[in-house]
């Protein structure tokens, strides 16, 4: 075990393992009805990475997020509040949104000419005013629970009084990400892959090194496969550290891409931190980047992830 500058203590990847654990059985990963369980006690009842403060720009924009099959409108207001709401019209179900992202003044019903203000309100609703005793008032758009971490936006589709709010999940590692400068970054590429893998098994292979010797052997010889110590090893985190050689980056060619992100030491250049946040966030943190995998599952053997730099 090894106790780094800062006090925190690290154990060695075979100090975690678990005496009995063992691999799940086949059908965790194939079975419809096992992914439909997973997606409504797991995906729909936690905080859920659905992107990053940096793409809401400016009032008016907006991006769509999907959990549990539930398609979302996320977006910041007049008043620079970021809010997110079910994509659904409060009149007869239609999708509000078809784009994954945008630039709205107000959310239009495509169907009815529903219209909403980007705070939920219903502004305007055709011909209603002849109803009677329809009251606007009474038709927001349907929220969803919405917090900030670090500059990352989560949604939790559980009811209010259901589980932990975003602080509370996170408390247990506040403050520890602080030196890279999180909430102020901004994405500068983003790639998404799909892949023909249940979403198990991709947080699986984040979350350990031991294949990376006969996977990424290029990788190793910058990063040890070997080197890695977790500090993180209980409850919805997993992580750790890996050693750099010296005056090296896990860039293709090997060297630093840009400026520090942080106010970093000469020794911070030496390690690179991995996290695996439950349920679909991957977090490696870097010196002079950071990258972050957002995990949606699509079925029992697919699922899209949103790669940002």
């Amino acid at each position: 075990m090894t106790q780094t500058k800062d006090g925190s203590k690290f154990l060695k990847t075979a100090a975690t393992f678990q005496s009995g654990a063992e691999t799940l059985p086949q059908r965790y990963f194939v079975s419809p009805e096992i992914f439909a369980e997973e997606l409504q006690k797991i995906f729909a009842a936690n905080w859920v990475l659905v992107g990053h403060q940096s793409q809401l720009a400016n009032p008016g924009d907006y991006f769509l997020a999907e959990i549990a099959g539930e398609s979302l409108i996320v977006t910041k207001d007049q008043r620079s509040t970021i809010r997110g709401f079910y994509n659904v019209c409060r009149h007869r179900g239609s999708r509000l949104c078809e784009e994954q992202n945008g630039h709205v003044a107000a959310i239009q019903c495509p169907y009815h000419a529903w219209t909403y203000a980007l705070d939920g309100r219903l502004l305007g609703a055709p011909h209603m005013d002849e109803t009677p005793g329809f009251n606007k008032a009474e038709y927001p758009l349907k929220p969803a629970r919405l917090g900030l971490w670090e500059g990352f936006i989560f949604l939790n589709l559980a009811p209010k009084a259901f589980g932990a709010s975003l602080e509370k999940w996170f408390e247990p590692i506040g403050g520890k990400f602080s030196p890279w400068n999180l909430a102020a970054l901004r994405s500068a590429k983003r790639i998404e892959y799909d892949v023909r893998a249940n979403w198990k098994l991709i947080f699986q292979n984040y979350s350990e090194c031991y294949h990376c010797l006969g996977v990424h052997p290029e990788l190793s010889k910058i990063s040890p496969y070997d080197s890695a110590e977790n500090d993180l090893i209980e409850g919805p985190f997993l992580g750790g550290f890996m050693r750099i050689a010296s005056d090296k980056s896990l860039t293709k060619s090997g060297n630093t891409c840009a400026l520090p992100v942080g106010n970093f030491g000469d020794e911070d250049f030496r390690f690179v931190f991995y996290y695996s946040i439950f349920p679909n966030m991957l977090l490696s943190l870097h010196p002079d980047y950071v990258m972050v995998h957002q995990l949606q599952p699509q079925s029992p053997e697919r699922t899209l992830i949103f790669c940002d730099w």
